[in-house]
């Protein structure tokens, strides 16, 4: 049953194959169910080919740069390797950089203290590319109704005095509406300013060149991209990096040290001191490298095929309310963000969780300004879903939540610090042994 949702008709998922694929979970009351895992927008589970490459290198695994080793100098080979994967798939300039990160959030910090000058963000904007600038001189324009509005608002900020950079989200993480980065690109460069992009949401669906599009910075997280090991990557423009204070002080990061002076290196190294993340870097390159094989094409259809199902469903659902950013923007990825007309979205998420075992999200997705500025009520639920998600998983979500918009949980839950949890708990864990 699709609660509502027009029938559709898609391929096979893209990325079937991944490290979470047939896993079942227990549902109160005993029994298990396959999982249904619509928060992938929030963290993206490992392809199985990344995990399979991870367990390869392993062996191999050694400190980089200046170890005599042979495994030292296959990681150093890696890493390499990698830094050059992630130039080529995003369409990088010969000379930008390409700098190894923890995740976006860690990418956008960096840039902040680099930009030599204004900065002008959108509210609509992803706490990660939101609060880091407040370290600098940042001016906030407000989303209007239509985005063809919001140009003219972020043309007339652009205008009234000098900016050094304009920093936008290339798609949101509360609606899926994806933003017209070659058009805000253009805008950014003829008031001379630069454009950097939060490609976290937009990068594992879309591929992005920052070459055809004007991107100037493109930040973007592993753990969203199918690569959940603990990195993520800024890619862009060398001078304003090369000129920056290092983004970490550190071993690696140096020319020489003296005790009272120090000579900093250009490039990625000044930003990367200490040992790297070498998994989560491999891991990060390997799944950039398995989405190209999968196909652009073939990825965007089937997830545009889903998406539309998905937001039809909803609509079908009575007492609920789709949030919306942009009247004039069609263009989505496949999120959705509902508030109920009554009734607790923390309580619903939870017994989705429990009693069905499909993984949603709850609260204002890190996207306070917006959710506040869209919703009427003080929290929402986001259903995300990726390549590997099936026409079953968007059908199973939209008849779970019409059962329990209509007749409530079929447990008792109570409202703990930490949000809505099953009064009895009968959920056996695994039994994962950390010693």
């Amino acid at each position: 049953m699709s609660g509502g949702g027009a029938a559709v008709t898609v391929s096979q998922p893209p990325l079937a194959l991944l490290a979470d694929a047939g896993l079942e979970v227990p549902v109160l009351g005993g029994g298990r169910v396959r999982h249904v895992n619509l928060d992938v927008a929030a963290s993206a589970p490992a392809l199985a080919v990344v995990a399979e490459q991870v367990t390869r290198v392993l062996p191999y695994y050694a400190s980089v740069h200046r170890g005599t080793g042979y495994p030292s100098q296959q990681t150093t080979a890696l890493v390499d390797q990698a830094r050059a994967v992630v130039a080529r798939h995003v369409g990088a300039r010969d000379d930008d950089l390409v700098v190894f990160t923890r995740n976006t959030t860690d990418a956008l910090n960096l840039l902040a203290r680099a930009v030599p000058g204004d900065t002008v963000v959108l509210d609509i904007e992803h706490h990660a590319n939101l609060l880091p600038w407040r370290q600098g001189a940042r001016r906030v324009v407000a989303g209007r109704r239509t985005i063809a509005e919001t140009l003219d608002a972020l043309d007339a900020e652009l205008g009234r005095c000098p900016a050094a950079m304009l920093t936008v989200t290339g798609a949101s993480n509360v609606t899926g509406e994806v933003l017209p980065i070659a058009d805000l690109a253009d805008l950014a460069h003829s008031h001379g300013a630069r454009l950097a992009v939060d490609g976290a949401q937009l990068l594992p669906h879309r591929r992005i060149d920052v070459t055809a599009l004007g991107v100037d910075y493109l930040a973007f997280s592993g753990h969203k991209a199918y690569a959940p090991y603990g990195a993520g990557a800024l890619v862009g423009r060398g001078d304003w990096l090369d000129a920056a204070p290092p983004h970490l002080f550190g071993g690696g990061a140096v020319e020489s040290v003296g005790i009272d002076d120090v000579s900093w290196k250009t490039g990625p190294d000044r930003h990367e001191a200490g040992t790297p993340n070498v998994i989560g870097i491999v891991a990060l390159a390997r799944a950039l490298v398995e989405l190209e094989r999968l196909g652009d094409d073939a990825r965007a259809a089937h997830e545009h095929a889903l998406t539309e199902h998905l937001h039809a469903g909803l609509v079908a659902q009575h007492g609920v309310r789709v949030i919306r950013g942009f009247d004039d923007i069609d263009d989505r990825l496949g999120i959705a963000t509902i508030e109920l007309e009554r009734g607790s979205i923390g309580l619903l998420a939870a017994a989705l969780g429990a009693e069905h075992g499909i993984s949603v999200r709850a609260g204002r997705f890190c996207a306070h300004p917006l959710f506040d500025r869209l919703a009427t009520r003080s929290n929402g639920l986001r259903a995300s879903l990726g390549a590997g998600t099936s026409v079953d998983d968007i059908d199973r979500f939209l008849f779970a939540l019409g059962a329990l918009i209509a007749d409530g949980p079929a447990h008792a839950y109570d409202r703990a610090p930490a949000g809505w949890c099953p009064r009895v708990d009968d959920r056996p864990a695994p039994a994962f042994d950390l010693g």
